[in-house]
């Protein structure tokens, strides 16, 4: 149940920032449950594969309460959705002030 309000957080923290920059919002927020989804399957596998080497009777995992192992992947996760989203803002910034202005353009209209 908590992985869905942070993926709700995620889905809407990537959309305003594609907003702000005149991004389409939904690929943004795709993006954000990609990055969730994928560190989740990513930390899933690595932790069952070493379960798996380590301890082979215990490979069960329970997904339905609060384990330690969930809360590390949920933590690991924002921090990855938290990554990209700052690589994004930088990446955005940067091409923002690449761009010239709108009133650079407007120069040589009449209705300026």
């Amino acid at each position: 149940m908590l992985s869905i309000f942070i993926l709700i957080g995620a889905y809407r923290y990537y959309a305003q920032l594609a907003e702000k920059f005149g991004k389409t919002k939904w690929h943004f927020g795709l993006l954000a449950i990609g990055v969730y989804l994928g560190t989740q399957l990513v930390f899933g596998f690595s932790y069952g594969i070493y379960k798996g080497l380590t301890d082979p009777a215990s490979v069960g995992v329970d997904y339905t309460g609060f384990s330690l192992v969930n809360i590390i992947s949920w933590i690991i996760s924002i921090a990855a959705v938290y990554g990209v989203y700052y690589f994004l803002e930088k990446k955005f910034v940067k091409e923002h002030m690449a761009k010239p202005s709108l009133e650079i353009e407007k120069i040589g209209d009449k209705d300026f």
